[in-house]
């Protein structure tokens, strides 16, 4: 355990101020992500050096479009989540009980360590993912500062519920971040999720204006969050208050790999493109669809001449010639590389 960052003692109850939870948890409890416990007056982080997942991915599967593509990056997760959401792909250990005992059986691994595994890797980056990365922040933190001082980016997958205090000390180490903006719906984020949407709309605000890399993934689950409207109200937002220059990436949902919604249909390839089309109506440059391998929609085209300028094939690419700019009017392709 290493004692947490982000709280305040309110009596015998210590009010945790990581997430917009904002949990007050008694003694001897753990707060809604089941990593932050109350012990002795202090607030304890118990998944600190325990990660639960460790691989090395193409980029592309964060999923990243627009920030070193083509490169390779050091992924790591632990136990636990601040969510709760019906259609987790990674519920195994983002929905993970009592962790504290469960993580009596792992390995501890240094911040050093995982940073020499991505070098060892050959890595250009981290990606802090798979469950969300606010609950382990004070161990991302950490191997962060580290990758910095070794020239690796520093990239958080995250449902972006982290607190204003939590999100001002990622920012310095923060190099690119790819936000789940679930829904535009209130109701499905409190019913489905265990959370509320405003603060994610905050944060995403916020992450812009740092200037940090943002690209922006919903998910299209079938009767929850395929409403045309509210799918237009959302793609309208990113355009208002985030710019058209984000990338949004729309993926098909698969009821095999979730945690509750094994009941419901897959997402038909035709809601897919019904909300690619809203969001490029609505003036976004670059839309994706996702899940739907060798969907030319996976491509990279240049907004203003509109010729190819990447070729995808699922995580991979299989055609990538330019340097940021399209090689056939030298438009800003709005590429970090």
């Amino acid at each position: 355990m290493k004692e947490a960052n982000f709280y305040n003692q309110k009596k015998e109850k210590i009010e945790c101020r990581l997430c917009s939870h904002f949990c007050l948890i008694a003694p001897n409890r753990v707060g809604k992500c089941g990593t932050r416990l109350n012990k002795n007056q202090k607030l304890w982080a118990l998944n600190f050096g325990f990660p639960a997942a460790l691989n090395n991915d193409p980029i592309e599967k964060k999923p990243l479009f627009h920030f070193l593509p083509g490169t390779q990056t050091y992924s790591i997760g632990t136990l636990g989540c601040n969510f709760k959401c019906d259609n987790c792909q990674n519920w195994e250990i983002s929905q993970a009980d009592k962790i504290a005992k469960q993580i009596e059986t792992m390995d501890f691994v240094d911040p050093a360590r995982i940073v020499e595994n991505a070098i060892a890797d050959g890595c250009d980056s981290i990606s802090f993912t798979y469950n969300e990365p606010t609950i382990f922040i004070e161990y991302a933190l950490e191997i962060m500062k580290i990758a910095h001082q070794n020239d690796l980016k520093n990239i958080w997958v995250t449902n972006a519920y982290m607190s204003t205090e939590a999100l001002e000390m990622i920012i310095p180490y923060l190099d690119a971040t790819n936000v789940d903006l679930k829904s535009f719906d209130s109701a499905f984020y409190r019913d489905s999720c265990g959370s509320k949407l405003q603060p994610v709309l905050n944060n995403l605000k916020k992450i812009k204006e740092a200037q940090v890399h943002l690209e922006v993934t919903t998910l299209i689950i079938p009767s929850l969050t395929n409403d045309r409207d509210m799918i237009t109200e959302l793609s309208d937002y990113i355009v208002r208050e985030l710019d058209s220059d984000t990338p949004w990436h729309i993926t098909k949902f698969s009821p095999q790999s979730s945690w509750k919604l094994q009941d419901l249909s897959p997402t038909g390839e035709d809601a897919i493109y019904e909300a690619y089309e809203i969001g490029k109506n609505s003036g976004l440059k670059y839309v994706y669809v996702g899940n739907i391998p060798g969907d030319q929609k996976e491509n990279t085209y240049c907004p203003q001449c509109g010729e190819l300028a990447i070729r995808r094939l699922g995580h991979h690419l299989e055609r990538f010639d330019i340097s940021g700019r399209c090689a056939f009017c030298d438009k800003n392709l709005d590429i970090m590389e």
